[in-house]
């Protein structure tokens, strides 16, 4: 059975890529599971100076995995690891990004985008809400921006996401772009960078420690909800919700 989160390390660099593209990488049990344990390793790893998290496929995520998803539980000490990780995390995105893959995103560090990725924060059309990846993402994120594609789950391009505060730099060669950060993360001491990674960090995690309970009860009360049953059945049916005008 292919591993959905593998790993290979380069001059101090780990890369550890989501690889279920059959499912467009989507957020199930396993992958959640798989790339905590790879987290877990690389964080302990004194030869990894850095993390950078990518995708096989067109998908970086499209969101969570609806037959077999994490528990909201498992998905908030995810995202919290990332944040709270010694090691720099950094997302290297060259396509779509959907849902629960931003609040991926949004726990890292540092983003690099192609120009052709896109991004989406499409909870409200299947009955649901960015709850837990509020986490991540609104202590990054331009606050009118933030509510734009909130309530209206539109997508946006790479060069948008990097004006609200999602990405940090987009090239039409997403690996030429990464290069001269990678090259910086391998010029700095491991100590340096893990106490920068605390200051630059606090803020978002402080919005765990405040929020994070309240959010994971109130995602599992939408998704137990008569509209999510009826938004998710619509997506997986390709047709629009019964409550589309």
């Amino acid at each position: 059975m292919t591993r959905p989160v593998t790993a290979a390390h380069e001059r101090g660099i780990t890369t550890l890529t989501l690889n279920s593209p059959d499912n467009r990488n989507a957020l199930s049990a396993r992958l959640v599971g798989e790339l905590s344990e790879a987290l877990t390793d690389c964080a302990a790893d004194p030869a990894v100076r850095a993390v950078v998290l990518t995708h096989t496929g067109a998908t970086f995520s499209a969101g969570a995995d609806l037959k077999a998803p994490p528990s909201p539980y498992t998905f908030v000490a995810l995202l919290r690891q990332i944040v709270e990780s010694p090691k720099p995390v950094v997302a290297r995105v060259a396509g779509h990004v959907r849902a629960g893959g931003l609040g991926l995103v949004g726990a890292c560090d540092i983003v690099a985008a192609g120009t052709g990725a896109d991004f989406g924060l499409t909870e409200v059309r299947i009955g649901v809400a960015p709850s837990v990846i509020s986490l991540s993402l609104l202590p990054r994120l331009d606050p009118r921006a933030a509510a734009r594609y909130y309530l209206t789950g539109e997508l946006f391009d790479a060069v948008e996401a990097a004006r609200i505060g999602l990405v940090t730099v987009v090239g039409d060669d997403v690996d030429a772009a990464l290069a001269p950060i990678l090259d910086g993360l391998r010029r700095a001491s491991p100590r340096g960078l893990a106490e920068a990674k605390r200051l630059v960090t606090a803020r978002v995690l402080e919005t765990f420690e405040r929020d994070a309970e309240d959010l994971v009860q109130r995602s599992a009360s939408l998704f137990v909800s008569a509209e999510a049953r009826e938004g998710m059945t619509a997506f997986l049916e390709r047709r629009d919700a019964a409550w589309v005008l």
